[in-house]
């Protein structure tokens, strides 16, 4: 129970955003980030995250950094002519401590790594909406059969099976995606213009998934109105490795590198689960079909262990001082999907045929595929006088996410970004930075049109999200 209680209370804190630029991961460690994208080869106060092996360019002493982002948007879908909704306020925390020490320095910092936040789809989404039209596709495929000599059904019986309609009836579903990390490690010297950095990481990735089904039947006195409901949590912990770069070529150009390794998580699922039974009596005495959350996502059913790993990064980054008062950056970050394991299965529900034919039903759904990822970023900084930096920056990124595996609760959508922000520094050792972002994503469509190809009563859904990020990040030297 207090292992439990730990959990949720760190959870509370690591809730990251649900603007991230690849699968799960997310760049956005610092409020900085928001108005400069470009960080991979800045040396900065938050090039603890992002530039570890630059930190020893940094001034001696010791460095707290505290920061906070607001995220605000929504993440929809529309399925059939409706709209599906779930609207986001989603704040994101960042801590770090480091010493810079002559030729040496000791990072930590803590914060989120990856995920989508809460959503919460008040009114259901495509993937609850699609059950009366998939149950609407087995009663037109029932009624050429109904008439059969062989079944012996009333004539006013076979028309009310074949008359039957089924209509959503207030589902609703929410589904929660965050992974918290925390690293230490170390950086130092190798000569005056090289540099490396050196870490570990332990993180903690957390998964919900809770949702009603309700579906209304046209006639309840031959079908019930049917209800599944599904209460689940998955949790994995992980470790990692990271490793840095950083050349100071000349007085006005840096380069740098950070690999992040792979981490490997191991998710368990652990929850409630009923299952909805579509029955016609007089037809079968078996259930015509058994529905439930799990027949979707498999990977939230009781017990159920899966991986979904978070893909290694390499980042690389050059910053040029153009200058006394301009600087200059490029990013650019490169996630290895397809070397990771991310939940690569595929539900599946079977019906039997009530009309004793050769064959039953079978509604498979595709397994998820990913392409490895990649984004690229340019940003610059404009020193207006010795206390106040403008910010700006444009980012681009490609997750690598095929249309296999977009689902109700996580869809990875192309984005281009653009933020900006400013630096305010009234003291040597005190400096403020408040920022701001917008995430432009690509809308996609989704692939029932694959899944579901026998059923022409089934649509095709269509993803998009619109997210705005406010950041607002203090570091004191002492």
């Amino acid at each position: 129970m207090k292992k439990k209680l730990g959990i949720l209370a760190i959870a509370a804190l690591l809730s990251s955003g649900a603007y991230a630029a690849s699968i799960d991961h997310i760049q956005t460690y610092t409020p900085e980030y928001l108005g400069n994208q470009a960080q991979n080869g800045m040396i900065n106060k938050s090039s603890v995250y992002y530039n570890p092996a630059g930190l020893v360019h940094l001034d001696n002493g010791t460095y707290f950094h505290i920061g906070a982002q607001l995220a605000v948007g929504h993440e929809k879908m529309d399925y059939n002519g409706k709209e599906y909704k779930a609207d986001l306020l989603q704040y994101i925390p960042t801590l770090a401590l480091y010493s810079v020490r002559d030729e040496r320095t000791i990072f930590w910092t803590f914060g989120g790594l990856g995920g989508g936040g809460d959503l919460e789809y008040k009114d259901g989404v495509a993937g609850t909406a699609v059950v009366p039209d998939i149950l609407n596709g087995i009663v037109n495929k029932l009624k050429p059969a109904l008439s059969l000599p062989g079944l012996n059904l009333p004539p006013e019986l076979g028309v009310a099976i074949g008359n039957l309609k089924f209509t959503d009836n207030g589902s609703s579903a929410e589904g929660k995606s965050l992974y918290g990390q925390t690293t230490i490690g170390r950086a130092w010297k190798v000569n005056d213009k090289l540099s490396m950095s050196i870490a570990g990481r332990a993180v903690l990735g957390m998964k919900k998934l809770k949702g009603d089904i309700n579906v209304k039947s046209s006639d309840p006195s031959l079908v019930e109105d049917l209800h599944a409901d599904m209460d689940s949590d998955r949790t994995a912990w992980g470790l990692g490795a990271q490793i840095g770069f950083n050349y100071k070529a000349t007085d006005r150009l840096n380069l740098a590198m950070r690999y992040d390794s792979r981490v490997k998580l191991n998710f368990k699922a652990s929850g409630d689960e009923n299952k909805a039974e579509l029955k016609i009596p007089n037809l079968s005495d078996k259930p015509l079909a058994e529905i439930g959350f799990s027949g979707f996502y498999p990977e939230y059913a009781d017990g159920t262990k899966t991986r979904r790993d978070l893909p290694a990064i390499l980042a690389l980054g050059a910053s040029y001082k153009v200058t006394d008062r301009w600087t200059t950056a490029i990013s650019g970050n490169y996630y290895f999907n397809k070397d990771a394991k991310m939940d690569r299965v595929a539900g599946t529900i079977t019906i039997p045929n009530p009309l004793n034919t050769k064959e039953s039903i079978t509604l498979k759904g595709l397994e998820p595929e990913y392409d490895n990822g990649w984004e690229i970023a340019l940003g610059n900084e404009y020193k207006l006088n010795e206390k106040w930096t403008l910010l700006g920056s444009v980012n681009y990124a490609h997750t690598g996410a095929k249309v296999s595996s977009y689902d109700d609760i996580e869809f990875a959508l192309n984005s281009i970004t653009v933020g900006a922000g400013l630096k305010y520094a009234p003291t040597d050792c005190d400096e403020w930075v408040f920022t701001m972002c917008h995430f432009f994503y690509d809308q996609e469509s989704g692939h029932y049109n694959e899944k579901y190809a026998h059923y022409p009563t089934v649509a095709n859904p269509e993803y998009d999200k619109s997210i705005t990020a406010f950041g607002l990040a203090y570091t004191k030297k002492f």
